[in-house]
């Protein structure tokens, strides 16, 4: 009997430990199979070039849709990416805010902010991991290019 008190003390004195840690909070970049905390940002539905019909700039949306397109389709792990100031090209100075690509999937690429400047959109969002669909990104380098 003396034991089971001594156990039960020596357990509620683990549980009042345990308690003064704080509450548990999920990492946002972990992945689980059932349950991803990770977001998707899909494709709009229609793209850009498809919105301007039988325009002039019809043309040059319909190129630039298709370098966006092979950008996209040919990004590969370890690539860095500029998502604000100049997606489609090497990362230059000009870039706002700097990716990586840290994995690949059917019709997916994720993405990891690397950097970002205090001017830029993403500057709360470093080191934050994102699943893009192809789609999505095509339509950044096409919103980057003015159409």
């Amino acid at each position: 009997m003396r034991w089971t008190w001594v156990g039960l003390t020596a357990l509620a004195w683990a549980a009042v430990g345990c308690k003064s840690v704080g509450p548990y909070q999920r990492d946002p970049n972990d992945e689980d199979a059932l349950t991803s905390n990770v977001p998707v940002i899909r494709a709009p539905p229609k793209d850009r070039c498809a919105a301007l019909g039988k325009s002039s700039v019809r043309g040059p949306c319909d190129d630039a849709l298709y370098l966006g397109s092979e950008y996209t389709r040919r990004l590969a792990v370890g690539d860095e990416v500029c998502l604000e100031g100049g997606y489609g090209e090497e990362p230059g100075a000009a870039c706002k805010a700097r990716a990586a690509v840290i994995d690949t999937g059917t019709n997916r690429v994720k993405l990891e902010v690397r950097q970002a400047r205090p001017d830029s959109r993403w500057f709360k969002s470093e080191m934050r991991h994102a699943w893009y669909e192809e789609g999505a990104l095509v339509d950044l380098y096409l919103a980057e290019r003015g159409y």
